[in-house]
């Protein structure tokens, strides 16, 4: 068989991704997508009416309320060696990896693929490596150059290390046939940039450059997933990242040009396509998960047609009555209408005055009617797996201790399936991380981490401090919220649970008083509070006596200078150290 040609892989490859677009829009995913996005934002009514209409967002509080339950906080990524030669790197590439996660803002962009997540049924996060240089001059030999020589420009490198960013759900193409991201065969990102930035890229091919055209793609194209181009004047090209998976290449092309802008290469990452999935709930045979909005879809458009008959209803509502004309004059019926309270109506009648004025009959609707409100939020708790509670509600049920610990362990149940679901990603985010920074980081570089007594340590590493095999896990509920009474309670519950120990002499007292102040109290010198034991009397002659103190603490904010030396020696320092 011939070998194809680069023309005929970039047909193949256009043809795949039109093939994924066909699919996408004729299963309706990406006009669910765009619906559950409106759902969120407060846009549930699909047509433009000029009568009153309320939308009642429960679709919006219940994302607010999963969100923050599983992806408030930093996580604290745990790494642990497969072999035990590597146990030393392995400390310290969990101090690295957890000072990234913090330092790097990735909190912010994974919390965004979250939200993705929940709102269209899936988010990507995309791994990868930056490396930017800088050449920089003196200013002193920029303002005084000495004759006859040139000024020499230095290289600073300004960022080299690993990034974890979010890309939207509507950017992210695969393989038609595939049902889980363990068998797709391709996967490609749509990138939309300035056409002028395109064209004087040099890492592209000048020829396939010249052949990109401005995708000038309205609001109402034949193609609504394409984003709107806003700026005019200035035009934007769409860019495409091809991994091919079955045959391990990476490649860049537009569809507007018939050459690879880069042609297809070995994919750079060692661990291949740089794509990241959190997945929601699971369809059996579809790739695509579903989200929580997209099941509570009908009750909210139920919820806010209820809502919005309740309020015509009050509108439309009026009191009339029936009288007889000729038992009123002019005076009689101005007063009669009147508004102001005792007015005295004059009647001209003889006629008894139940048969001159009566109520008219007004049709009121059962009262049951408006009792569905509350009906509706109570299918959307049960459908979503959020209570009243955490809604911020009180229930009007009255129930016992155990009653309520099991209604909340049965609420917590969904919560904790999407909580293993971020754990999972997030130590794959990790792990491809720690993979990108031994493969391509250059020189070295420092971490900072925090002692166990709240003192700041400086490592110093390189790439080979963070060669080896390891597990990448994330500590269970470090993304929660922190609930400080409840984490103190614990801690007081621990002391009352060991003291029938500490009279016989089996719990290390001074250890246990620095646990309960440090994690039940957030002390972090708690050896400042412990008196230290005292030196027995008959120590034996020159040897040194106990300290009755704590030590000297180093210099805190910093002020001390990096540790370096081998990784079994910087180990040893960081045991029982967290990232700040």
């Amino acid at each position: 068989m011939a070998k194809k040609s680069s023309y005929d892989h970039l047909k193949h490859y256009k043809q795949r991704l039109e093939a994924s677009k066909r699919w996408r829009k004729d299963d309706g995913y990406d006009a669910t997508w765009r619906r559950m996005t409106d759902m969120y934002k407060g846009l549930q009514y699909e047509d433009f009416r000029t009568e009153d209409r309320l939308s009642i967002n429960i679709a919006f509080a219940t994302i607010n309320i999963i969100a923050p339950n599983i992806s408030v906080n930093y996580p604290k990524i745990s790494v642990n060696a497969t072999n035990p030669t590597n146990a030393a790197n392995a400390v310290i590439a969990e101090a690295v990896v957890n000072y990234w996660w913090r330092y790097k803002d990735i909190r912010t962009e994974f919390r965004r693929a979250v939200k993705d997540s929940l709102t269209c049924g899936h988010g990507w996060v995309k791994v990868g490596y930056r490396f930017v240089e800088e050449e920089q001059v003196n200013d002193h030999e920029a303002l005084d150059p000495i004759d006859g020589n040139e000024v020499t420009p230095i290289t600073v490198v300004v960022e080299d290390s690993p990034f974890a960013e979010r890309v939207s759900p509507m950017d992210v193409f695969v393989d038609p046939d595939a049902t889980s991201m363990h068998d797709i065969k391709w996967i490609a990102q749509r990138i939309r940039r300035p056409l002028a930035d395109v064209k004087n890229d040099k890492r592209y091919s000048k020829v396939a450059r010249d052949q990109i055209q401005t995708m000038a793609v309205s609001r109402y194209s034949d193609d609504p997933s394409k984003k709107k181009i806003y700026d005019k004047t200035e035009g934007y090209a769409e860019i495409w990242e091809y991994y091919d998976i079955s045959t391990k290449t990476m490649s860049v092309f537009s569809e507007t040009a018939d050459q690879f802008l880069i042609k297809p290469m070995p994919m750079p990452y060692s661990f291949g396509q740089p794509f990241v999935m959190l997945r929601n709930y699971d369809v059996p045979d579809h790739f695509y998960p579903i989200g929580d909005l997209e099941s509570i879809e009908p009750l909210q458009r139920e919820l806010n047609e209820t809502r919005t008959q309740m309020m015509n209803h009050r509108k439309k509502y009026s009191r009339k009555y029936l009288y007889k004309e000729s038992a009123f004059d002019n005076l009689g019926r101005t007063a009669l209408e009147s508004d102001e309270d005792n007015v005295m109506v004059p009647v001209i009648s003889d006629e008894a005055l139940s048969s001159i004025v009566s109520a008219f009959p007004a049709v009121i609707n059962p009262s049951d009617f408006y009792d569905q409100t509350q009906m509706i939020i109570s299918d959307i708790d049960r459908v979503s797996g959020v209570s009243e509670i955490q809604r911020g509600g009180t229930t009007e049920i009255r129930r016992t201790a155990t009653e309520s610990s099991l209604v909340q362990d049965a609420s917590n149940a969904r919560t904790a399936d999407k909580l293993a679901m971020i754990e999972q990603a997030i130590s794959e985010c990790g792990r491809r991380m720690v993979a990108l920074a031994r493969q391509f980081m250059t020189g070295e570089q420092v971490a900072r981490v925090i002692g166990k007594d709240g003192e700041p340590v400086w490592i110093q590493y390189d790439r080979d401090y963070l060669e080896g095999d390891f597990d990448f896990e994330v500590v269970a509920g470090s993304t929660q919220p922190h609930n400080e009474s409840f984490r103190r309670q614990m801690a007081l519950q621990m002391v009352d649970a060991m003291a029938p120990f500490a009279g016989a002499g089996i719990i290390d007292m001074p250890k246990l008083a620095a646990y309960v102040l440090q994690q039940g109290f957030g002390v972090k010198n708690p050896d400042e509070f412990i008196a230290q034991p005292q030196a027995p009397m008959g120590a034996p002659a020159g040897q040194p006596p106990v300290p009755a103190g704590p030590e000297q603490m180093p210099p805190q904010g910093g002020a001390g200078l990096p540790l370096n030396g081998d990784p079994a020696q910087l180990a040893a320092l960081l045991q029982g150290q967290q990232p700040q």
